[in-house]
């Protein structure tokens, strides 16, 4: 349904337009085609001029694709994701108006392999909570998480929903553990057989690997090794003014 303008707000008609557009687009109203440029000047009441600056911009953000002598089609929305700051998959998702859930591959006890052990400072061998997730962007699979973390802080993890909340939100609930921080490695990989079709990864289509390391105060709490659809995320940085007098040393 179109909301109606408000034609007193200081937000421009074509930012109100695009707004709404965006709102119609996540919630699948679009599935069929997305409407021409007559059709929105007419079901919005605005000049052609307003509509296309509102296609243009839901185009330059990765929401539709317009082509020369084609119909304008619909894509799926790409995750922003700024790398300046800790950050949660699933907070980026609701942020940007995308229902994210997660399907529950794994939720067990299992022994710390030489990786897990040696991120986490435990001994070989040690229990730990192992937890494996599929995550979805509506729905569609974006991502497989997979989280090792110390069974003596992390264990309630197993008796929790896995599947509708970060896992760190999960953890401040049910273990009483508030991340203060980490560090993470990204790198492209490409995928295999089993990894392209759980993720349903078109054909070219390169993955992220995500690695990271999460701190509750001084101690390690998660080891986590993700993979990450290429085709729905991308890393964004912004600088500050303070940034310049680096710039042109570097430039």
């Amino acid at each position: 349904m179109t909301a109606k303008i408000d034609r007193l707000s200081p937000v421009p008609l074509w930012a109100q337009i695009m707004d709404d557009l965006r709102r119609r687009l996540l919630s699948g109203e679009f599935e069929q085609g997305f409407p021409t440029d007559e059709q929105l000047t007419k079901d919005y009441d605005v000049g052609r001029q307003t509509a296309r600056e509102a296609v243009r911009r839901l185009s330059a953000e990765g929401f539709i694709v317009r082509q020369r002598g084609r119909r304008t089609s619909v894509s799926a929305p790409i995750l922003e994701q700024p790398i300046h700051s800790f950050y949660s998959l699933a907070s980026t998702m609701r942020a940007m108006g995308i229902e994210e859930r997660s399907e529950v591959l794994a939720a067990e006890r299992r022994p710390a392999d030489a990786e897990a052990a040696e991120q986490l400072g435990v001994k070989e061998g040690e229990d730990l909570v192992y937890v494996e997730r599929l995550r979805f962007a509506g729905d569609e699979p974006i991502a497989r998480d997979r989280s090792w973390l110390p069974a003596e802080r992390a264990g309630a993890l197993l008796e929790a929903d896995l599947r509708s909340q970060g896992l760190y939100a999960l953890l401040a609930v049910h273990c009483g553990v508030t991340i203060t921080g980490g560090r993470e490695r990204i790198v492209p990989v490409v995928p295999d057989a089993a990894e392209r079709k759980l993720l349903r990864l078109p054909a070219r289509i390169a993955l992220f690997s995500v690695e990271r390391l999460v701190m509750a105060g001084d101690d390690p709490i998660e080891w986590r090794k993700s993979l990450i659809r290429g085709d729905r995320y991308a890393l964004v940085a912004h600088w500050a003014s303070g940034a310049q007098a680096g710039a042109e040393e570097l430039g």
